[in-house]
């Protein structure tokens, strides 16, 4: 299993266009991933799942914690971080990196 926690960096927070960016992304797995909203302690739900993800509540600098397990589980980690760290699909000013740090474990 592999685990990754990130920093919600959209100004709208983890609302349903980015939320559906990043089920969408999370269904092209085999893996199982589960996400959980660390600020507020909502979760884990099924990253597949839009009315999961949009219960988390997930806010402009909220922390959240990945959870993925299965075959491609390193793959799948690594587009999650990437993607939630680049604005999950929305165009984010002054955005970078730095902003969304993420530590993964095994």
């Amino acid at each position: 299993m592999r685990t990754a926690e990130v920093v919600i960096i959209n100004p709208s927070g983890l609302h349903a266009r980015p939320g559906a960016h990043f089920r969408n992304l999370a269904t092209t797995w085999q893996s199982k991933i589960r996400v959980e909203n660390l600020t507020r302690s909502v979760g884990p739900v099924d990253a597949t799942s839009i009315l999961g993800i949009l219960k988390l509540g997930a806010g402009k600098g909220h922390r959240l914690s990945l959870s993925v397990e299965g075959p491609d589980e390193d793959e799948a980690i690594a587009a999650l971080v990437a993607s939630i760290e680049t604005g999950l699909g929305e165009p984010i000013e002054g955005s970078s990196t730095a902003e969304a740090p993420a530590a993964a474990t095994d």
